[in-house]
């Protein structure tokens, strides 16, 4: 099989183009009326008609922008045009497919940035130096279009690749296929508990925006961007009432759903997502959604007890929120985020965008909507339309690959700050175990005695704080959460005398395991305040060390894992995909249960037990699978992750509140009463 799709002979026109209308350039006229004779002669000869002189109408051409296909030797060729119609980005791309009998198999991708573009007799030329993913041989295209009028089908395009000294290369000729760039399926599951409609249509006149009035849906919304996205038929309700008393969603119950939704799909690309409607996470109802696999980009879902309603304000709210996760499936990242990149873009959080959050919008929430046109910016339009296909595919590459390594210039100190806070962190255990959780402290102080006005949203897994990390070999890394959640950001003045604090885990996320070997880590943190502000915390140094004996080194195999750090990082998970590393930390518990890090087991496996693990059942359109609780096991393995002295107070803290609310929904208001007063006593502690 060659392995340069653009170094193929060049064919022959006679064996490549497609041929073309014999009527295709004869000019439209007006058909005239001649005089007829015929019979006796009339009693009165009429004047002589005026000569008529034939008018050409000139009929709207057709665009030729969108998406075309072909076949030259072994090679498919998917081919993206973009010159004209709505919202042109000026910009050719592509992706060829190895033809291999009755398979196909994805072999690389081009995009050019910059075309000339020449109208010409044999049609619309468009030409450029295309990037590729491998060495091409002959990097210069050449797109010959024929120019058609509306009436006439869409002429093929003839692509054409050349040698940076004019050879000539492969020839490839494009039959038309789309007006969109993109193409792929939607399927909605929503959850009995949602009242009311699931989000249909917004019209943007409802409301002080920005660009033109028109109805908007999530499909149209896309369509905008060049997408065609077509819902699919979804199944019945699910059901919540097999689920008992716990009605709230949890990441890991929703990545399970997500992966048996796929589990009939073969593992490699494919243009389909997922979303799931639900009522609410059990984070609260300041969680709009989330795009919660990583890993595969597939899957989103979103939270009716903080979008839901019919008023204009929330079904705006909606359609927002339904657009924005899935921009993340297509791997778009937030807009103040960019320079996180690698190579990095230019933050930017007053962009107009699908991808920012209106409470970050310089001026807040209102001067975003009264401006906003319900679009994504023409940098996202042309990672949408344009990028090399797996870095936008579901289920390609994981969600901001290119953005795991990062120059460290930007964690540096800002030449100014007067952002008036103060934002630092700290290692819960500065020298930890290879293999142990990694926790940070995080808190933000403000030292103007005014106060600032500041959101709460600490974790890294809100979007609220980004953290970078240089790793032992002097590579920086960024962490990312495994679940990206969209959080409401309610602002609150805080005072000089108040601060907020938070606890988070970075040992795993979507780069995988971030401390995976021995040696000296530094860690810097962004809180990005409402006003744009990137407020850089200290430079903390944790200390991953060596195991000293036996029973470290086999403890340290047993959490050292994909699974194992998902786990963690979900606070637990019943996910069949997970079950070989629940069968590690279980062994943790069975061979080492006197050992330091048990107590992470502990924390995270009481915490599973205390839930009524739900996952929507694909086999059973509309069912659930529900393992029910169990309490007791959840509150003696919860008792054993207090007794640890490697764990944080506030994560124990935050363990018993959520055994507590179990116990509550299932009747025990004792136990519950109990749970939370532990609950409150650990947190205090924490504050100290």
């Amino acid at each position: 099989m060659p392995n340069d799709p653009t170094s193929l002979m060049l064919a022959t026109e006679e064996q490549n183009l497609l041929p073309e209308s014999p009527a295709a350039d004869v000019p439209l006229h007006l058909a005239g009326s001649e005089p007829t004779t015929g019979g006796a002669e009339p009693a009165e000869t009429a004047p002589a008609p005026l000569p008529q002189i034939p008018l050409p109408i000139h009929l709207p051409l057709r665009n030729v922008s969108g998406s075309y296909q072909g076949v030259s030797g072994s090679f498919e060729l998917d081919l993206r045009v973009d010159v004209d119609g709505q919202r042109p980005m000026h910009r050719l791309s592509g992706d060829f497919i190895a033809v291999s009998g009755s398979t196909h198999t994805y072999f690389g991708s081009f995009i050019v940035t910059s075309v000339s573009v020449a109208n010409t007799a044999a049609g619309e030329v468009i030409s450029g130096l295309g990037s590729f993913t491998f060495a091409a041989g002959a990097p210069v295209v050449q797109v010959t279009i024929p120019r058609r009028n509306i009436f006439q089908p869409a002429a093929p395009a003839t692509v054409r690749f050349f040698t940076t000294s004019n050879a000539p290369g492969a020839t490839y000729v494009c039959g038309y296929a789309s007006a969109y760039f993109r193409m792929l399926t939607l399927q909605t599951e929503t959850v009995s508990n949602v009242p009311g409609p699931v989000f249909g249509s917004y019209n943007t006149a409802s409301l002080p925006s920005g660009g033109s009035a028109r109805n908007l849906s999530v499909v149209s919304a896309y369509a905008e961007a060049g997408v065609q996205m077509s819902p699919v038929a979804s199944g019945p309700i699910i059901n919540l009432a097999e689920a008992g008393p716990d009605h709230l969603w949890s990441d890991a119950e929703l990545l399970a759903s997500m992966q048996a939704h796929f589990a009939h799909f073969s593992t490699a690309p494919h243009w389909d997502m997922w979303q799931c409607v639900c009522w609410e996470h059990e984070i609260g109802p300041g969680l709009y959604g989330i795009m919660f696999d990583s890993q595969r980009r597939q899957g989103c879902a979103v939270f009716y007890d903080g979008i839901g309603g019919i008023t204009a304000d929330k079904l705006r709210l909606q359609l927002y929120t339904h657009v924005h996760e899935l921009g993340h499936c297509f791997n778009l990242m937030h807009s103040w985020q960019k320079s996180l990149a690698n190579p990095p873009g230019v933050n930017n959080p007053s962009a107009l965008s699908w991808m920012n959050y209106p409470w970050n919008f310089p001026g807040g929430a209102n001067a975003f909507w009264n401006a906003f046109p319900f679009q994504y910016v023409d940098e996202e339009l042309i990672h949408i339309r344009h990028a090399f296909r797996n870095n936008v595919i579901p289920s390609g590459n994981p969600f901001t690959t290119g953005a795991e390594e990062i120059d460290p210039a930007v964690m540096a100190d800002p030449i100014q700050d007067l952002s008036g806070l103060d934002f630092g962190i700290s290692p819960v255990q500065p020298t930890c175990m290879l293999g142990e959780p990694v926790v940070l402290n995080l808190r933000l102080r403000s030292f103007d005695r005014r106060g600032r006005m500041v959101h709460g949203n600490l974790h890294p897994k809100t979007s609220g704080v980004s953290i970078a990390i240089g790793r032992p070999d002097g590579r920086a890394v960024r962490f990312e959460p495994l679940v990206d959640h969209l959080m409401s950001a309610e602002l609150q003045n805080l005072g000089a005398d108040d601060q907020l604090s938070e606890t988070a885990y970075i040992g795993y996320g979507k780069g995988g395991l971030y401390f995976d070997q021995p040696g000296n880590y530094k860690i810097r943190a962004i809180y990005h305040a409402p006003d744009g502000s990137a407020v850089m915390s200290n430079v903390t140094t944790l200390r991953v060390r060596y195991p000293s004996n036996t029973e470290d080194n086999d403890v340290a195999d047993l959490m050292i894992g994909d699974e194992q750090g998902a786990l963690l990082a979900l606070m637990g998970s019943d996910a069949q995909a997970l079950a070989a590393g629940r069968t590690a930390l279980q062994t943790v518990l069975d061979r080492h249960a006197k050992h330091p890090m048990a107590g992470y087991v502990r924390f995270v496996m009481g915490i599973n037990a205390a839930r009524s693990f739900k996952t929507i059942d694909n086999a059973a359109p509309g069912r659930l699978k529900v393992r029910q609780p169990d309490l007791a096991t959840a509150a003696t393995l919860l008792a054993g992750a207090a007794e640890s002295a490697r764990l944080d107070n506030l994560s124990k803290a935050q363990g018993f509140e959520r055994l507590a609310r179990a116990n509550q929904a299932h009747g025990d208001t004792g136990a519950a009463t109990q749970a939370r007063q532990r609950s409150v006593s650990l947190r205090a502690t924490h504050l100290r």
